[in-house]
Parts: structure tokens; C-alpha cells; sequence
């Protein structure tokens, strides 16, 4: 039996949602029809209001409301140290951690070649200015430990040699809690190469 036309596309506008396959986007479009036309209307008011309400800080790159950047403020981080990151929603992963208080910078993506993605399509410029007028002594790399991340990161450390910086990247290995049984290769091979003294 055949959906209905705007069901069909109510599923097609879902599916482009990150991880929603056919059968999910089916479940979504069905329990959307059970929501009270106030809900739906309150869900397409926010969609809608979406790209208005939230913008990009012109100075790091975070996602900022109408209030302002919150991440800039100097006066409450560590204005000696910048996180680079890949994306906007990398920074609230590591402000969960409530471990780091210095500066972030999205580079907003990664070095692809195979998606035509070179260096001039990252914030490396806006990166290299903020060093030198904030003077920032560490660099903490945050990138993905992926083929992507990896050359980002190389690139990066090339680019910024001539910076009086010193230039970090996030740790990598077993995660915690784990067992070594459980543990592919390439993860116990990187816990390897990055041990610590004990």
C-alpha cells in the first residue's frame, strides 16, 4: 500500500536527519500525526527560527544565542590557552568534562581531499590571528582519531610552527572502564605509542 504524498515526503524530509534510515523516519512521521496541532505548530516555529536564533561567534566560532558568545569572555577563562575543534557541537562535549577554561576555535570541518575539502575552507586565518593578538602559549588540538583528524591535525602543527605555542593534541587510547579483550588494534596500538609514567 502506498503512503500518502505528504507523508511520503514528511519521511523524506526526516530521512536527512544524521542516523535516520526509512524505518525511523516512518516511526517520527507517524507519531508527529498524534501531536496536538499546537505541538506541531510550536515544532515548525522553532525549526524555522532555528538559523535566526542561533549564529556562530565571529571570534571563535561557537554557536551563540542573542545574549552573546559566552565562551569569549576573558575574564572567566584561561586566556593563554586555545582547544581547537572541528565543529560547533565539539565544545559542549569538552565543557561537560568541566575539565578545560581556556579559548576554543571551530576550524568548522576537517581536511578531506576526497570531499574537496582543503585548507582553505577551514578558519585557519582567523586561527593564526587570534594566537598572535590574544598570545596564547598551548594550542590543545581536539580532532577527531580519524584519517581526516589526523591529517588536520599534521597540517595544522606545519602551519603554526613558526607560533611561539606550544601545540598539544587530546590523548588517545582505552577508553574507561574498558577491557583489553574488547579492545580493537588501532586503540590499544595508540594507548601504546601515548603512555604516561606511573
Amino acid at each position: 500500500m502506498r503512503y500518502p504524498d505528504h507523508l511520503l515526503k514528511l519521511i523524506q524530509v526526516l530521512k536527512r536527519l544524521p542516523g535516520v534510515g526509512n524505518k525511523s523516519a516512518e516511526r517520527f512521521a507517524f507519531h508527529l500525526l498524534t501531536w496536538p496541532e499546537e505541538q506541531l505548530h510550536e515544532l515548525g516555529a522553532v525549526v524555522r527560527a532555528t538559523k535566526d536564533q542561533l549564529k556562530q561567534c565571529r571570534e571563535c566560532g561557537c554557536l551563540m544565542g542573542s545574549e552573546g558568545c559566552f565562551l569569549c569572555v576573558a575574564s572567566q577563562r584561561d586566556s593563554q590557552v586555545m582547544c581547537v575543534i572541528a565543529t560547533p557541537r565539539d565544545v559542549f562535549s569538552i565543557e561537560e568534562t568541566q575539565e578545560y577554561r581556556g579559548f576554543y576555535h571551530v576550524l568548522n570541518g576537517l581536511l578531506s581531499p576526497l570531499d574537496r575539502r582543503g585548507p582553505e575552507h577551514l578558519s585557519i586565518p582567523k586561527l593564526k590571528e587570534r594566537l598572535s593578538a590574544l598570545q596564547v602559549k598551548e594550542l590543545v588540538i581536539a580532532l577527531d582519531s580519524t584519517l581526516e583528524g589526523d591529517a588536520t591535525a599534521l597540517y595544522l602543527k606545519q602551519e603554526l610552527a613558526q607560533y611561539p605555542v606550544c601545540i598539544s593534541r587530546l590523548a588517545f587510547g582505552l577508553p574507561m572502564g574498558s577491557s583489553l579483550d574488547y579492545v580493537d588494534g588501532g586503540t590499544l596500538a595508540r594507548a601504546l605509542a601515548g603512555r604516561n609514567q606511573f
